[in-house]
């Protein structure tokens, strides 16, 4: 039986890029450090279960899942953020123009842009401990929206399109904005890149590691 083995998928932009709201800094460390050992230990519990399963090994085998769904979450839910950001000042954050579908929807669902952009903020900073916030859009494309959040690095329910996530964990902002989680919150809608959630929204993601 052959290994699976997940690489590290390229930044869609320079680390820089997303200065002055996430730092150089932040992107190496986050993307080069944080998401490479998310693979790496994913690489290794994938093998694990393979020699375990061959051996018929049930009690590794059951040791093995923590592991596969922590690493494994870890490497879905960044490979999806690399990609629902975007420079700020792009056309792909423009929502009005990159998301028309999903624009409405969400001025359906929250009665504003504002009124959503107030609400998924309230969800991002009463996250405890380590986490994500997402839009998601129940039940596939088109779906009814909803923002959810997900502890440590659990993935979105498989049932549900990620339109798109930030990413909560201290790594994600703490070397540039200390304990000021509000600052990064608020900095966050300055990259959203809106192309690729309405994308999303609108035919969802084939492959969330293949994307």
């Amino acid at each position: 039986m052959a290994t699976l083995t997940h690489s590290l998928p390229p930044l869609p932009y320079a680390y820089d890029a997303l200065e002055p709201i996430i730092s150089k800094q932040i992107m190496q460390l986050h993307h080069q450090k944080h998401h490479q050992t998310y693979i790496n230990n994913l690489n290794a519990a994938l093998s694990a279960q393979i020699t375990a399963t061959q051996s018929n090994d049930v009690a590794t085998l059951i040791s093995l899942q923590q592991k596969i769904k922590f690493n494994g979450g870890g490497h879905i839910n960044h490979s999806l953020f690399w990609k629902n950001l975007t420079p700020p000042g792009s056309a792909e954050n423009d929502l009005v123009k990159a998301a028309p579908s999903l624009r409405d929807a969400i001025a359906t669902r929250w009665g504003s842009y504002d009124e959503f952009v107030k609400a998924f903020s309230a969800e991002l900073l009463g996250l405890q401990g380590s986490g994500w916030g997402w839009l998601v859009s129940k039940g596939g494309a088109r779906g009814r929206l909803e923002i959810v959040t997900t502890k440590d690095q659990d993935p979105v329910a498989a049932t549900d399109v990620p339109v798109f996530g930030v990413d909560m964990w201290e790594h994600a902002y703490y070397l540039q904005y200390l304990n000021n989680k509000v600052g990064y919150v608020e900095g966050i809608w300055k990259i959203i890149n809106w192309t690729e959630a309405e994308k999303r929204y609108t035919a969802g993601v084939e492959n969330w590691l293949k994307l």
